[in-house]
């Protein structure tokens, strides 16, 4: 087979996870909500590519007439669990915490990553996140303003932007108005920070 560019190689990992999620290969809409690609035409030519390169088969006329010739070869699949509502006090990874695994191709987010949360509530839906997406968490303390971080403050972890305006005060901030930030004083309450988001999954 001819060398894939990273851009099909996001395309044919696309079309990989939706058929694993569920069942039946994508639409070209589909691949563009997923990959954000503003026409469907983008969509089609690195479909076309994908075909002559032997990676899938198209057929004609249908609208999710796509197949992925050989599973194998397109994607190295690895399982990550997803986390649920996290038990206070208890360790994020718990096994009592973990609802499932899901079969993610590596590469899919640009980056690597170790688990999937899923979001309870609305504070972050002014930044795309929405209840029951599913965040790719990438377990590091390399934080930077402007992250969007899993924080455990105390026993509660929560999903939000990353402010550090003092090197003792942290600020927790929201992605919706009706939500305030959270101010964290470091010399009186402990804040962990799990990792960081580095892409998201909406099953529906």
């Amino acid at each position: 087979m001819k060398d894939i560019t990273p851009q099909q190689q996001k395309v044919l990992d696309c079309i990989q996870v939706y058929i694993n999620k569920t069942g039946f290969p994508p639409t070209r809409a589909n691949i563009c909500k997923e990959l954000g690609f503003k026409s469907p035409n983008s969509a089609e030519t690195h479909l076309r590519a994908l075909e002559k390169k032997g990676f899938i088969s198209i057929e004609s006329g249908a609208s999710r007439g796509i197949s992925i010739i050989n599973p194998e070869i397109a994607s190295e699949d690895n399982e990550y669990p997803i986390v649920g509502l996290v038990a206070a006090g208890s360790p994020t990874l718990a096994s009592e915490n973990v609802e499932k695994v899901l079969n993610c191709p590596k590469g899919f987010f640009g980056s690597d990553f170790d688990y999937f949360l899923r979001v309870r509530g609305l504070s972050m839906k002014d930044a795309g996140i929405m209840e029951d997406d599913l965040i790719a968490v990438k377990k590091t303390q390399e934080i930077r303003n402007g992250d969007i971080v899993i924080a455990r403050i105390e026993d509660e972890v929560t999903i939000k932007y990353f402010q550090r305006s003092a090197p003792n005060i942290v600020h927790l901030k929201p992605a919706n108005n009706d939500f305030k930030d959270i101010e964290v004083n470091l010399e009186e309450t402990e804040l962990y920070i799990e990792g960081k988001s580095v892409g998201l999954i909406r099953e529906n």
